[in-house]
């Protein structure tokens, strides 16, 4: 059976998006899943990255890590983004990355995958459902298949009760239990509903 391909495409400011994309990542492998995770280009000036330590920090913590590009998309049968929010949406960074994608999607190559969603935020209440549900509406253009993770495990009410993706208070990298074990459910989620829909369900 050939593992199914994930693609788990994060920006991260101070860490927090990268941990939790780190974090699913760990559950899709164990779940049978081929994974990348894969950061977006960073479209912020240089010099003002270098007047935050902690945003510098961080880019230096992942100069490791690949950036995305339109063939990580083709490749991949599965889509976990993972994005702040910046005023009720994605992260510009994130947009930018989506523009890229318009040869793709006119040629219908990002349709029929399968797509879920994850944030965070400074607070509860900072935007986190409106940057998951604008990240859909990209997904429905795209034509992929939404896998949020709706209340499909108990874990989902412990940690806040948001049926619609992973949304984290950003702590700078600092993850809860809670925290993992939902990020860890949707990942494994949408790794079995991909299965199932290539049929290689176990």
């Amino acid at each position: 059976m050939t593992p199914i391909k994930l693609a788990i495409v994060y920006y991260s400011t101070y860490g927090t998006n990268h941990a939790m994309a780190e974090a699913a990542a760990q559950a899709a492998r164990e779940a049978g899943a081929e994974v990348r995770v894969l950061k977006v280009r960073e479209t912020a000036p240089q010099d003002v990255i270098n007047t935050q330590d902690a945003w510098l920090a961080q880019q230096e913590r992942t100069a490791h890590i690949d950036e995305a590009t339109p063939a990580d998309m083709e490749w991949a049968d599965a889509y976990l983004f993972s994005s702040p929010t910046r005023f009720g949406g994605t992260a510009s960074q994130i947009r930018a990355f989506i523009d890229t994608l318009g040869g793709l999607w006119a040629t219908g190559k990002l349709a029929n995958k399968t797509f879920s969603a994850m944030t965070s935020a400074q607070n509860p209440n900072g935007g986190q459902e409106t940057t998951l549900q604008t990240l859909y509406v990209t997904a429905m253009h795209w034509g992929t298949i939404i896998v949020p993770p709706g209340y499909t495990d108990p874990v989902i009410f412990a940690s806040g009760g948001n049926p619609y993706g992973a949304s984290v208070t950003a702590t700078g990298g600092a993850l809860s239990e809670q925290d993992l074990a939902s990020i860890q459910h949707q990942a494994r989620r949408l790794v079995q509903v991909t299965q199932q829909l290539k049929g290689q369900a176990q």
